[in-house]
């Protein structure tokens, strides 16, 4: 379904009403409606004939009644109507339980929904790429500091270093040779988002090394699972990852990779606290995670270039 740029949308632009920092507490009831007219298009409509429409919804009031040790998501749908007990769960519950419900929806959207026997029994009225692009941009037109990516629900802090770090390190991170880097930055972000800090910095680490590490085995470079990041950053500085003709011009990048990912997180998160117990501040969490993206980014894209 298209998202229309309404009247009342450019006189708002044109007051300047229009969000221009992200929130993360509150779940307005407009976007909460919005999220439902979506999942509608997508999912299909649970009629008697859809029995693949019912079954889905089944395993999602399931699972989360389970995971909130709970027997019905909600009081008031009839027995059996588990879409009703979902839409009537997302239209109430706090913030986190809706971008709960949210995560699992979409992710049974961007796998589920796509298949081919999905799509002829149930009749979505939309494609899954429109349904999540849709649910994006509802975030942003809300204020709303979160985004769908690469299957999760990801805290964003700035829509420029979404757009133009964080979101085409996930994309180079989906690839499989990436398994494992990918699963650590995007636990980084789960931990961010719930503002598990120190988690969040030890996340950013691993997935750096990890992509280190996943560069080094396809090309066949000697390294030891247990090489940390200085170790690591050596072995592809000395392979020529970054051309020669660079390595003055990229001399205080090393520095920063170097010492930004690693020395922040081993003086913050990894080792121990002594008697005093040490804090990690939000906008250091936030820094880090775009340093980290910043520089999986710059690894990977110097991988590409090999010969």
């Amino acid at each position: 379904m298209s998202v229309f740029d309404l009247y009342s949308k450019r006189l708002k632009r044109s007051r300047g009403e229009t969000p221009d920092i992200f929130q993360y507490e509150s779940m307005p009831s407009e976007f909460r409606v919005q999220v439902v007219h979506i999942l509608r298009d997508a999912l299909g409509e649970p009629r008697e004939w859809h029995h693949t429409v019912m079954n889905t919804f089944k395993t999602i009031h399931d699972a989360l009644c389970r995971e909130y040790g709970l027997f019905l998501l909600t009081d008031d749908a009839k027995v059996g109507d588990y879409t009703a007990a979902i839409y009537n769960f997302l239209l109430r519950a706090d913030t986190d339980r809706v971008l709960d419900v949210i995560e699992l929806t979409f992710k049974i959207i961007d796998s589920r929904a796509r298949e081919w026997d999905y799509r002829q029994d149930a009749e979505p009225r939309s494609q899954p790429d429109d349904a999540i692009s849709e649910l994006n941009h509802r975030f942003l037109e809300h204020g709303i500091g979160f985004q769908f990516e690469s299957g999760e629900v990801v805290r964003v802090d700035s829509k420029f270093a979404h757009s133009e770090i964080v979101k085409p390190a996930l994309q180079v991170l989906s690839d499989k040779g990436f398994k494992g880097a990918n699963e650590e930055f995007l636990k980084a972000h789960e931990h961010y988002r719930h503002c598990r800090y120190k988690e969040c910095l030890n996340e950013c680490l691993k997935a750096f090394e990890s992509t280190m590490k996943s560069v080094c085995k396809k090309h066949h470079w000697q390294y030891d699972e247990g090489d940390a990041a200085k170790r690591l950053l050596e072995i592809c500085f000395q392979k020529g990852l970054i051309p020669t003709y660079l390595q003055a011009q990229f001399s205080s990048l090393r520095a920063s990779l170097e010492s930004g990912v690693p020395t922040v997180r081993n003086k913050l998160s990894g080792h121990g606290q002594g008697t005093v117990e040490t804090e990690v501040p939000s906008y250091l969490a936030s820094y880090l995670l775009n340093l980290t993206a910043t520089s999986i980014l710059l690894l990977a894209n110097a991988e590409k270039a090999l010969p």
